[in-house]
């Protein structure tokens, strides 16, 4: 943490030359002229070789081309609380001139809801530029440790491996064992899904919960070619009608009440937005729009497309518009859902 600390320091002075070179006269620019010779920083806040990062790297090769002035796309990763060290960076100090825009788990806009007081930003102000999949998440365990559907956890012990407390894959094994009486016991402290995977493999822990499918269908892949993980349960706002989860049950079919239903939507919901780019608050509107309309086009760019096809991604897209309403109806839900919500969360 002491070397994301000074990591983050180091860019902060980065951050604040860009901004007093940027500042002024460069908000009179065209978005033609403001992007023309310049590079285009894309953030991902979670470690090398996740999903995030391989949709980040994907997006990065083709965006730039559907961007007025045609500025150098690059990626930086900054690791760190599933992407919270990223997000508190991007709304304190990060230059606010369009100049960069960002990934992080899609647990992290909703933390200072849940009240995380190392949360610093107002998720509502981030310009969001678009989702790449309206994605869906799943558990998934080894094959030989007697665990054969969702409703064995609920009677048998399963070690499962997380981050920390605003990962993903840290609270939705919290949520589940809290909502559902999982018998879930939560190994936290890796990385991210990569190091998780590897502690699979290694029988560590026993699997997963979270994790994005198009995760488990990139970087899992061979694991469940080979048999050695299956999938128990799918996790999102909505059932996911892919082939590989045919007869996996829905979270939802574990929700007893009308109410428990809306704390599952704040819990569980926000997975559907699970690989949303959003720039800092403040970057001028024209600047927005450009990279909103650079974004949709690069969904139809026949280019990504054969890349992620390639590769097994999921493109579902969802513009930057919708994923800024769906942050804002998720705000204004009524204070017992959220606190119901929030409990569920507690490991």
């Amino acid at each position: 943490m002491h070397d994301l600390i000074r990591k983050a320091g180091s860019l902060a002075a980065g951050a604040a030359l860009a901004a007093s070179v940027f500042c002024g006269p460069a908000v009179a620019q065209s978005p033609a002229e403001f992007y023309k010779g310049k590079t285009l920083v894309i953030l991902v806040g979670i470690e090398q070789g996740t999903g995030f990062d391989l949709y980040g790297r994907t997006l990065s090769r083709h965006i730039g081309r559907h961007i007025p002035g045609n500025p150098t796309v690059i990626v930086n990763n900054m690791p760190g609380a599933s992407g919270l060290v990223a997000f508190n960076w991007m709304a304190n100090v990060a230059p606010r001139d369009g100049s960069l825009f960002g990934i992080v788990s899609f647990s992290v806009p909703f933390e200072p809801m849940f009240g995380n007081k190392r949360a610093l930003f107002d998720a509502t102000k981030f310009q969001w530029i678009g989702n790449m999949d309206r994605s869906v998440s799943v558990c998934a365990v080894r094959t030989d440790v007697g665990i054969n559907s969702f409703d064995d956890m609920l009677s048998k012990e399963v070690l499962i491996g997380g981050t920390g407390s605003a990962g993903p894959i840290s609270q939705s094994p919290t949520a589940l064992k809290n909502l559902t009486g999982a018998k879930i016991k939560l190994i936290e402290g890796y990385k991210g899904t990569a190091t998780v995977k590897l502690a699979v493999e290694r029988n560590e822990v026993q699997g997963i919960c979270g994790v994005s499918f198009s995760t488990i269908r990139t970087q899992w892949r061979q694991l469940m070619d080979k048999g050695e993980v299956r999938l128990l349960i799918h996790l999102g706002n909505a059932p996911h009608a892919h082939p590989m989860l045919k007869g996996v049950p829905h979270v939802y079919e574990y929700a007893q009440t009308p109410e428990q239903k809306q704390v599952f939507d704040l819990v569980f919901g926000p997975q559907g937005l699970g690989r949303s780019f959003a720039a800092p608050p403040g970057v001028p509107a024209d600047r927005v729009a450009v990279l909103r309309e650079a974004f949709a086009r690069a969904m139809n760019d026949p280019a990504l497309l054969a890349e992620a096809e390639k590769v097994d991604l999921d493109i579902a897209p969802q513009s930057g518009e919708e994923v800024q309403a769906f942050i804002e109806r998720a705000y204004a839900s009524s204070p017992e859902i959220v606190a119901k919500a929030k409990k569920a969360l507690e490991n």
